[in-house]
């Protein structure tokens, strides 16, 4: 399978452009003392913090449309599955999943029948 989503619930794939970003942020628990030292502490059992920006640029207006449509549907509250790359994976060559809600969502009227959309995405951690 390629990086993307399925947004139909059947056989349609979205892969995004090329830009897709991963940006990671640690949860720590800090306490800091007075004369500078400092103990630290990952807070939570999945204490890394991951959101993913997508984007699709020059899209056919259909395509947009119908991802568009699938985000509208789950609201930001109903996760769905990203494939991303993973060189360390050994199940999967290359690939994970990871669960995720959309955070944000942005179309762009670009000309005629092509759009862009960009597309911000939080992981979580649920059966």
């Amino acid at each position: 399978m390629s990086i993307g989503f399925i947004y139909d619930g059947a056989a349609t794939y979205a892969t995004p452009d090329k830009t897709m970003t991963r940006s990671s942020s640690p949860k720590v628990l800090l306490a800091s003392f007075g004369d500078g030292y400092e103990q630290r502490q990952a807070d939570g059992i999945n204490s890394v913090k991951e959101t993913y920006s997508l984007s699709f640029i020059n899209r056919e207006k259909v395509f947009i449309d119908d991802v568009v449509a699938y985000l509208d549907n789950l609201k930001g509250t109903t996760k769905f599955i990203i494939t991303i790359p993973d060189t360390n994976n050994t199940t999967r060559t290359g690939e994970r999943d990871v669960k995720v809600v959309c955070v944000d969502y942005n179309t762009t009227f670009s000309y005629d029948d092509f759009y862009g959309l960009t597309i911000s995405l939080r992981r979580v951690f649920e059966a």
